[in-house]
């Protein structure tokens, strides 16, 4: 049996919940992140920042083994030097594990340098810090793992000094040379395991600008150490804290605690068929301990799924979880000045609903026919994928620059006519997209004035982000204030502007009018688009009518670009299943449940699986029929997304037009 320590991933976990301490690495649990972490690594580029900090420190010695006594073997001989770098060096203290990104030994001092797969635009750690002083939330968790790596290293070391580094990328430096990024390669070893092999062709001149940055953050640290944790009644120093988690890990027993907040995204919540299966329920079996809840209980909404509701924490404390304890008092609805509802009125017409067990949807009729009626045809739907890759495609960008690689587009006619006229996608290794990407664009929306539609903001946040990069770029540009017109003509800029307020064909967003004039019970209080989708497809008879039959890409029936003779219903018990349930998972060599994770996970944001295929496209060696049927299937999944949009948009014509 592998020891049992607390390392410092099951640190922050336990920080995030002691109980989940208990449930994590046991088989017998549901667990709904991933399973394959390189993965996550690989869409926040953290495998990249990684690789190129140690460049920064050359002449390391890298601790490349897994096992535990192995490692420790190997880092104790080299610590033996008096002067020594160390790759994944490995410290234990008792009970306490860690590996040290960058471990610097200078005969009695160590730094502790922790690479993180982040943007920082300064080398002080006054940004971690806010105007009383006290840690942000934002930044809280990753300075908490570099102190509890400081802390295990002092307790194992305490005749040397310590200083602590978090390293990320610097959002002010510009990349030194074209095709850096290209340089960091993923590979796979003869038992499947992912490593980062780095380029033999890797100059100084490459490293000759660090794009990294190194942040002291010492005084952050000594913050956390001054901290009273409270655990139940009782309150405890940092070090207390440590060592109870590192006894009840290390005892296998479990912590119990109180719900909370973070108990509405537990990973260790098993789905219905999960537990059909024999998976356990970590969250169920917390409820049912502390809630004294019985499975007839878990049928029941909580409050947990009020869209946008700040009182959570408040009505758990009172015990006041499902949506039947909520009252009007605590929601106070209250009308705006705009069409529509406003949040807190759709917050209690969505407790309202649950309460009286009505599950029909709500449309607010009059005023969507109203914005409707002021579309100009023919309707323009769009999508884009991005990315943003830590280390730049070229000379002089700037780390997590976004990339938009791929883009859709669905037209409507005002005949009800509809077609996939148009696509974009971009995967060429290094190649940066996004001037090209944005011409593209710029001929499939210019052949027209019809309204321009996208779902949330990305899209718009996006457009503004290249036209920054278009008014920065030192590059002869020919069309560059063509194209800056174009994105100002379809676009709010995000910040004040002295260029533009809102363009005359400004895009419209689907969401906000879902937030305004539509709400079905089955989306249980989310607004993303994968959630509205089917919950329309449900409720929607002409809907149901039109797509169960093959006409998507058929001859004489809605033209697609990707798609033959595809029919989108498909029912089960009733019910109709999730189009994106319909289509293949897009790689091959990863489990239906990660790419399920990928697809949905608020963690990888949406878009999540296109990211990481994106990801693997610009590091992994694949052959071109790899290339190819990855290709295919983002080309498919892109599709749907705006094909989505449309579907939304006729539901909600037959339900407002007059017949």
């Amino acid at each position: 049996m592998r020891p049992r320590y607390l390392t410092k991933s099951r640190y922050k976990l336990g920080l995030e919940c002691p109980t989940k301490l208990y449930y994590t690495g046991k088989s017998e649990y549901a667990n709904q992140n991933l399973e394959d972490t390189f993965l996550l690594t690989l869409a926040d580029g953290g495998f990249q920042v990684g690789e190129l900090a140690k460049c920064y420190f050359p002449g390391g010695y890298d601790i490349k083994t897994l096992d535990y006594d192995e490692a420790l073997r190997q880092t104790n001989d080299l610590l033996k030097k008096d002067q020594v770098i160390i790759y994944e060096a490995a410290i234990r203290f008792e009970a306490l594990f860690i590996r040290v990104d960058i471990l610097i030994k200078n005969k009695n001092h160590i730094e502790l340098v922790e690479v993180k797969a982040k943007s920082v635009d300064t080398d002080s750690e006054e940004a971690f810090l806010n105007k009383s002083r006290s840690i942000t939330s934002s930044w809280r968790p990753y300075l908490e793992d570099v102190a509890f790596q400081k802390h295990v290293i002092r307790c194992a070391f305490p005749e040397c000094t310590v200083s602590a580094y978090l390293m990320m990328a610097n959002k002010n430096a510009l990349c030194p040379k074209d095709e850096l990024n290209q340089k960091f390669k993923i590979t796979k070893d003869k038992n499947g395991r992912k490593g980062v092999s780095v380029s033999q062709t890797l100059s100084e001149e490459d490293l000759a600008e660090q794009i990294l940055v190194k942040v002291k953050v010492d005084a952050s640290c000594d913050l956390i150490y001054s901290e009273e944790i409270s655990v139940g009644p009782n309150t405890m120093s940092f070090a207390e804290h440590v060592n109870l988690l590192a006894n009840y890990y290390v005892r296998d027993e479990k912590i119990v605690s109180e719900p909370s907040t973070g108990c509405a995204n537990c990973e260790f919540r098993a789905t219905d068929q999960e537990r059909e299966v024999g998976l356990k329920s970590g969250f169920h079996e917390c409820w049912k301990e502390r809630l004294n809840w019985t499975d007839e209980d878990f049928k029941d909404s909580t409050m947990f799924e009020i869209w946008n509701f700040r009182k959570k924490g408040q009505c758990l404390d009172e015990g006041r979880i499902k949506l039947s304890d909520i009252c009007k008092e605590d929601i106070s609805p209250k009308e705006d000045e705009n069409l529509g509802i406003s949040s807190s009125t759709r917050q209690w017409l969505q407790v309202t609903k649950a309460q009286s067990h009505d599950a029909t949807h709500w449309i607010d009729s009059e005023n969507l026919y109203r914005e409707m009626s002021a579309w100009v045809y023919p309707l323009h739907f769009i999508d884009f994928e991005t990315s943003m890759v830590a280390i730049p495609f070229n000379k002089g960008r700037r780390p997590y620059e976004g990339i938009a690689f791929q883009f859709s587009h669905h037209v409507v006619q005002k005949d009800g006519q509809i077609e996939h006229c148009g696509q974009y996608l971009n995967t060429a290794p290094g190649v940066f997209p996004n001037y090209d990407f944005l011409r593209n664009l710029k001929k499939e929306l210019d052949r027209d004035q019809g309204s321009i539609f996208r779902y949330a903001a990305h899209e718009n946040t996006y457009l503004n982000m290249i036209y920054r990069q278009l008014r920065e770029d030192q590059v002869d540009i020919p069309d560059r204030e063509e194209l800056c017109n174009f994105i100002r003509t379809i676009t709010t800029p995000v910040k004040k502007s002295k260029e533009w307020v809102a363009g005359p064909r400004n895009m419209i967003d689907m969401c906000e009018l879902v937030k305004r004039y539509y709400y079905d019970p089955a989306t249980k209080g989310s607004n993303s688009i994968k959630q509205v989708l089917p919950a329309i497809l449900n409720s929607s008879r002409f809907l149901q009518e039109k797509y169960a039959n093959p006409i998507y890409g058929a001859d004489g029936g809605i033209p697609s670009l990707n798609y033959r003779n595809w029919k989108w219903i498909e029912q089960v018990e009733g019910k109709v299943l999730d189009p994106y349930k319909l289509l293949p998972n897009m790689f091959q060599d990863i489990s239906e449940k990660d790419f399920a994770v990928l697809s949905d996970s608020d963690e990888l944001r949406d878009g999540g699986a296109a990211l990481t295929a994106y990801a693997r496209m610009q590091f992994e060696e694949m052959s071109e029929y790899e290339r190819t049927e990855i290709e295919k299937a983002l080309l498919k999944y892109c599709e749907l997304d705006t094909l989505a949009m449309v579907m939304i948009y006729e539901g909600w014509k037959d339900l407002v037009y007059p017949k």
